[in-house]
């Protein structure tokens, strides 16, 4: 029997690293709960039994140990490597040293003025035969990839620590490791992250994910050293999540392909498509270690040979195996105007499409330069196994702004969220109706940051749900893009600003608020005290909209709380809290 602490005491494999020789995986294993990170290790080969080393967490390989971070500092099996008086936030081992990102170790002001308390996090090395710590670049360091010979890094820098406008200016450098030059490769688009070394026949390159237009998904920049020429390589309608860099050759890329998962090559296309969702990847160029899900099974670390067949070689949660689950299937549809849509179905465990119609919960997905993938939905947020598992049809659209389509499909979003969004959303609901899947007359929708967006919009467009769940969503564009760290980004999104002059503005045409006197569904609105992202005055917002109009609500808060709801009994609690609100209305 599924159970709300089977989920967010089941565990979840992240971070792989592929050891120097090729025998080796070692990977992060964590709670769903916020818990102890633990790293594994097993045989690539998948001929021995996964065996835990050590608790920490992003494990990293030198040429002669395993090091991992534990209480923000780097140890190895025999310990911390050295002190220091801040969170370390990510390390690259070399041969002769290690390179590390941090803040200074001196405390944070007890004041916090705008001007004077930005802490940038430097780029450092250590040497472990001296002990000896020096700082190599004074600038707020983002990310960092060593070349392959521990002659250079690629570094990504913001001119200030703050994602506004900081992660909107971002600059690629290099710097070698001989001279201690610096060379600038400029300024790159928003969200620049994932360098990665490769040397081609004209010698050294570095290639890097960005947004070239700040919505519409990731492409694939490469920058060959000698010219300094950024060039978008991204293949044509790929949507690429990941790069990892390898031994030799061109690097290797993840690309979100519809409802699976695509390996490709720099420069030479696809070289496996893997059924489901792979998020995380490690290579050397030959053996590729992903972790992946599929419909039935949670993720695993899975290995192979590049191009080649996967062979798992972990099981983080085998308490899972003996759950009955119900049939997930794939959808393809038309939208209102002929776009192509996919999308998943759920179905209740032990039943069938000639069980229906079925209560169904729309359950629209974050973002929104996000998707379903074919994997496996089982999470703390009230997923579509959770829902299915208390007799729900649950219905994973895929509409456009998301990943898996291409740029089009992703930037169509833009100063237009919740416009062919909900067409779509609508289009998918009406099919599962017309097939018998859906029974009209109790209907639900619950979404999770652009999901909560998408409910707050639905609800405010359509009489047709009986119960509604807005988690961490959006009421207002315009307040977001002054309160949240995304700022410009959600500006995009809901196409204007309010400081634009007095109006009218086209975020209060896409804000939820703006319809909220229309509103007649029951809402639970659910939010993180201290989220940044879109923070808990957008719930509050909208509570008081809904409670002005009398509109049947609750607004619950979990204190200490981000975007994510992170803490063990609160995930509990939102879980059970869920399937009780929908259980009554549905």
């Amino acid at each position: 029997m599924l159970t709300a602490e089977l989920i967010v005491d089941s565990r979840v494999p992240s971070n792989p690293a592929l050891s120097p020789d090729g025998r080796w995986i070692a990977y992060q294993v964590s709670t769903i709960a916020r818990g102890v990170p633990e790293i594994w290790l097993a045989t690539v080969d998948g001929e021995e039994e996964p065996r835990k080393l050590a608790e920490g967490s992003s494990p990293r390989w030198s040429p002669d140990s395993l090091c991992f971070l534990r209480d923000g500092l780097i140890h190895t099996e025999d310990g911390p490597l050295f002190a220091w008086r801040s969170e370390i936030t990510a390390f690259l081992p070399m041969r002769e040293r290690i390179v590390f990102i941090a803040e200074d170790e001196t405390p944070p002001p007890a004041v916090w003025v705008w001007s004077e308390s930005l802490r940038p996090a430097r780029l450092r090395s250590f040497d472990p035969r001296t002990g000896e710590i020096t700082t190599l670049l004074e600038d707020h360091v983002v990310d960092v990839a060593r070349r392959q010979d521990d002659g250079a890094l690629a570094v990504v820098t913001w001119p200030t620590p703050e994602l506004d406008p900081g992660g909107l200016e971002p600059r690629l450098s290099l710097l070698d490791l001989e001279t201690g030059e610096r060379r600038e490769l400029g300024r790159v688009p928003v969200e620049a992250c994932s360098p990665v070394w490769w040397r081609g026949g004209d010698g050294w390159h570095v290639t890097y994910l960005a947004t070239p237009e700040m919505i519409g998904g990731w492409a694939v920049f490469d920058v060959p050293v000698e010219t300094g020429e950024h060039r978008d390589l991204t293949p044509e309608s790929a949507c690429p999540i990941r790069l990892t860099q390898v031994d030799s050759g061109a690097p290797l890329m993840l690309v979100a392909d519809a409802l699976d998962t695509a390996l490709h090559r720099l420069g030479e296309g696809a070289v496996s498509l893997w059924r489901g969702q792979a998020d995380a990847i490690s290579s050397n160029g030959e053996i590729v270690a992903v972790v992946l899900s599929t419909a039935d099974r949670p993720k695993d670390v899975h290995c192979g040979p590049v191009g080649g067949p996967l062979e798992r070689v972990s099981d983080t949660a085998p308490e899972l195996a003996d759950i009955p689950w119900g049939p997930q299937e794939r959808l393809s549809y038309k939208a209102s105007d002929g776009l192509t849509l996919d999308g998943l179905l759920v179905l209740p465990p032990g039943k069938t499409r000639e069980d229906g119609p079925f209560s169904l919960i729309v359950a629209p997905h974050g973002g929104p330069y996000d998707r379903y993938a074919d994997g496996f939905m089982l999470g703390w947020y009230p997923s579509a196994r959770w829902l299915a598992s208390a007799g729900h049809a649950v219905f994973l659209p895929n509409p456009r702004g998301g990943q898996g389509h291409g740029h089009e499909f992703a930037a169509s979003v833009a100063a237009r969220v919740g416009l062919e969004e909900w067409s779509d959303l609508e289009a998918g609901i009406d099919l599962l109706i017309a097939e018998g899947v859906a029974d009209p007359e109790r209907l639900g929708i619950a979404g999770w940051s652009h999901g909560g967006y998408l409910t707050a919009w639905a609800v405010g467009q359509t009489r047709r749900f009986e119960a509604a769940l807005m988690g961490a969503g959006i009421c207002d564009w315009g307040m977001l893009a002054a309160t949240g760290e995304f700022g410009p980004l959600e500006a995009g999104l809901g196409g204007s600003a309010g400081w634009e002059g007095t109006g009218p503005h086209r975020h209060d045409q896409l804000s939820p608020i703006s319809y909220a006197s229309k509103v007649e569904t029951p809402v639970l609105i659910v939010h993180g005290a201290d989220d940044t992202n879109v923070p808990l005055s957008q719930a509050e917002f909208f509570h008081r909209a809904l409670r002005h109009f009398g509109v049947e609500h609750d607004l619950v808060v979990y204190p200490g709380e981000g975007h994510r709801i992170s803490e063990r009994e609160h995930q509990l609690d939102l879980l059970r809290r869920t399937r009780e609100w929908f259980a009554r209305l549905l």
